[in-house]
């Protein structure tokens, strides 16, 4: 490595975690505009401004410039449908935001990586281990504790971040779906369309469109859909510098930033409505890191035997 030349692994970890504090910082945003707008139509408004930071990623994609720049691919259908989840799942957490503090619906949220997988059980045929399993035990545990069920301050919209975890989650393991060689940026690009298809007509379909009520909101609504794509398109150029594995613990430090977000900005201080269960979901979600870790490096000593 040259002098003075930052390594891989630390430009990938800087990366993400910038992208990371941008999504935070879209939904600070989404929890400000949500009192005076639907959540379906502020979702539509993310992904018609999210859709440029996509097309940048596209323009940017090494692997779809040596892939001859394609833009028709096989596996179109599950692509567009990744979008439809990410339509559901953004409307469940933006409600979420207008009845929860940011912190507590972003902690929730976070039941993604365990539903991963799960889901890539029936959906994948995956075998899950027993680790693997007493992680996802471990981290929905960890949910039960902070939306505590059949207590006076449990509420339903705690369902809601479940909701969007569930969509998230399904969009994560259907991607695997596509056999077809393709650039992410390429499904990226169909997901995102898709989901401003999709969130378009759920609002015309629900709550109709309301007039935007200033210029000082538009400039919000359009830091909002900057925020959430250029967010994304540091987390993809962190994923290019390192193996996913490396950077999916720092993925929990969205849970520290929402919470220094909602502090500041709303002057939320959820501390007894997220201790312990907040510390039972990382946990989780960490446990599922390294047993992948173990288990990728045991195939390949495998295959390097083989």
């Amino acid at each position: 490595m040259a002098p003075g030349k930052i390594p891989p692994l630390v430009q990938a970890i800087a990366l993400s975690l910038a992208g990371i504090l941008l999504l935070d910082s879209m939904g600070a945003i989404v929890k400000h505009l949500v009192a005076s707008y639907p959540a379906q139509q502020l979702s539509a408004f993310r992904n018609f401004f999210g859709l440029f930071p996509s097309i940048l990623i596209l323009m940017l994609s090494a692997e779809w410039h040596a892939n001859g720049r394609k833009i028709r691919i096989r596996n179109w259908r599950i692509a567009l449908m990744r979008g439809l989840f990410v339509t559901f799942a953004q409307f469940f957490f933006y409600l979420s935001l207008s009845h929860l503090a940011l912190a507590t619906a972003t902690t929730l949220a976070f039941a993604s990586p365990l539903l991963v997988t799960a889901l890539s059980v029936p959906l994948l045929r995956d075998r899950i281990g027993p680790w693997r399993w007493l992680a996802v035990a471990i981290g929905f545990v960890g949910v039960v504790l902070i939306m505590r069920p059949g207590s006076d301050i449990f509420t339903p919209y705690a369902l809601l971040p479940i909701g969007a975890a569930l969509g998230y989650a399904l969009a994560a393991v259907t991607v695997r779906l596509i056999t077809e060689p393709t650039p992410s940026a390429t499904i990226n690009l169909y997901s995102h369309v898709s989901a401003l298809v999709g969130s378009s007509s759920l609002m015309f379909a629900t709550s109709g469109y309301q007039p935007v009520a200033s210029l000082a909101d538009w400039l919000w609504i359009a830091a909002m859909g900057l925020a959430g794509g250029s967010g994304v398109l540091l987390l993809i150029m962190a994923y290019v510098r390192t193996k996913p594995s490396n950077l999916a613990p720092f993925d929990y430090f969205g849970i520290p930033f929402s919470f220094v977000l909602g502090w500041l900005i709303f002057g939320e201080t959820p501390f007894d409505r997220l201790f312990p269960g907040v510390i039972l979901i990382v946990a989780g979600g960490l446990t599922i890191v390294w047993r992948e870790r173990v288990t990728a490096k045991e195939t390949s000593a495998l295959d390097s035997k083989g």
